[in-house]
């Protein structure tokens, strides 16, 4: 069976790539699936550079086909931040509750109608002696003052998707999927799979 190496340790993300790639014959590693240390530095300023940082380096590693994503939130009001420091905004270990404070604090004061925002994806398809691809997705939305909803991950309490009425945390996995930035880069890979992959 052909391999697709995903450039992450969550296990979660996998699961999405499986739906994709399982039907046409591939089966789904992670980096946890790896027995190599393969810590990549994240030396982009954008999610695009990141991305590609990540999976040209893995799969120049492994020589496999290797899916790498570089994602986060970017505030208008805020200037396009947390952006890529998304994952680290607080400083220190990632953490999702600091990461949220320090938004909410930054934001304090901001009226709702200039707290808008969205969350950015980009996958990165690289493999050996190929030229790497990207795939980008979003979802637009708006920065609550204060948390709602126990679903998700990341900032997914504080976003707020208009067309859904509800926090990004307040929706079923299924309705995320539909919605998410995540969900539309990968129906973009989809749509334009790379012909070495298809």
């Amino acid at each position: 069976m052909k391999q697709i190496i995903i450039a992450t340790q969550n296990k979660g993300k996998a699961k999405d790539f499986e739906a994709l790639f399982g039907p046409l014959g591939y089966e789904i590693l992670t980096l946890q699936d790896i027995d190599k240390e393969l810590d990549i530095e994240e030396t982009g300023v954008t999610f695009e550079e990141n991305a590609i940082l990540k999976a040209e380096g893995v799969a120049q590693i492994l020589g496999k086909p290797v899916i790498a994503d570089d994602s986060g939130l970017e505030i208008d009001a805020l200037g396009g931040e947390p952006g890529v420091y998304s994952a680290r905004y607080a400083g220190g270990e990632k953490s999702d509750e600091a990461n949220i404070d320090k938004v909410l604090e930054k934001l304090a004061g901001i009226p709702s109608a200039q707290r808008t925002a969205r969350f950015r994806c980009v996958l990165a398809v690289a493999m050996p002696g190929m030229e790497t691809k990207t795939f980008s997705g979003s979802c637009e939305g708006m920065i609550l003052d204060a948390r709602k909803g126990t679903n998700g991950f990341g900032y997914d309490p504080i976003f707020f998707v208009p067309r859904m009425d509800r926090a990004m945390a307040e929706l079923a996995p299924e309705e995320k999927g539909a919605i998410s930035h995540r969900g539309n880069a990968l129906r973009e890979l989809q749509q334009n799979m790379p012909e070495a992959l298809a």
